[in-house]
């Protein structure tokens, strides 16, 4: 028998994918707001985070950590592609050569700072949104959410820009990066929760799915458990 996709959940897993890449390659500049010192990624990865808790608290773990794994895999594969365009020879016509390569290769650094973090993050954030969501007996969706949004953040804010920018700033302005970043991300969180709650709330309808990840493996590497 086959198991059926949703579109909806498909779409998400996209939009999950193309944020991730997106904040990548534009992670790498800083920006000032209001004094404080954050990266440009600031404007798409809490995405990221937002459609995690979407996942796994209507399709489950298995399913979010399937989305994870899928995320990275084209997240390589699209620095394989930036790999072969900065070692292919430019023509004679091609005069930006040098920015295109310090562009491109400042994202493959990041890339790796990413894998790592975000691979921690995010399977702290999906493990919390299922098991509270069973403590919860399925209550409380805010709550969770929030809760594994800062476990999850934090813990990405602080494995990636420990590893992207150390030797790169002082160790003030990373630690001021850092919490800053984080700060930012998980308000935006707060901010757009009542949104989310009634984009959860209507998913759970429309896709007649609300996973409960009972007796389930929580080995982030069984991908093929979905």
């Amino acid at each position: 028998m086959r198991k059926q996709v949703s579109i909806t959940y498909m779409m998400l897993s996209m939009l999950f994918t193309v944020s991730l890449i997106t904040a990548n390659i534009v992670g790498q500049k800083l920006i000032s707001f209001h004094g404080l010192i954050l990266t440009a990624s600031i404007f798409i990865f809490p995405i990221t985070y937002i459609v995690n808790n979407l996942i796994a608290e209507v399709w489950g773990y298995r399913r979010m950590r399937l989305t994870i794994w899928s995320g990275f895999l084209f997240n390589f594969l699209v620095c394989i592609v930036f790999r072969l365009s900065i070692w292919f020879p430019a023509s004679t016509n091609y005069i930006s050569q040098q920015s295109f390569t310090l562009i491109l290769h400042a994202a493959e650094r990041l890339t790796i700072a990413s894998f790592i973090a975000f691979l921690l993050g995010s399977f702290i954030n999906a493990y919390v949104m299922s098991k509270m969501k069973i403590w919860q007996h399925g209550r409380h969706f805010a709550g969770r959410a929030i809760i594994s949004t800062v476990v999850g953040e934090g813990t990405d804010s602080l494995v990636f820009f420990t590893i992207a920018f150390s030797g790169i700033l002082h160790r003030h302005a990373l630690i001021l990066l850092i919490l800053g970043q984080a700060t930012i991300k998980i308000a935006f969180e707060v901010l757009v929760l009542p949104l989310t709650n009634y984009v959860v709330k209507n998913l759970k309808k429309y896709e007649h799915s609300d996973v409960f990840d009972n007796r389930i493996s929580y080995n982030p590497f069984k991908i093929k458990d979905v």
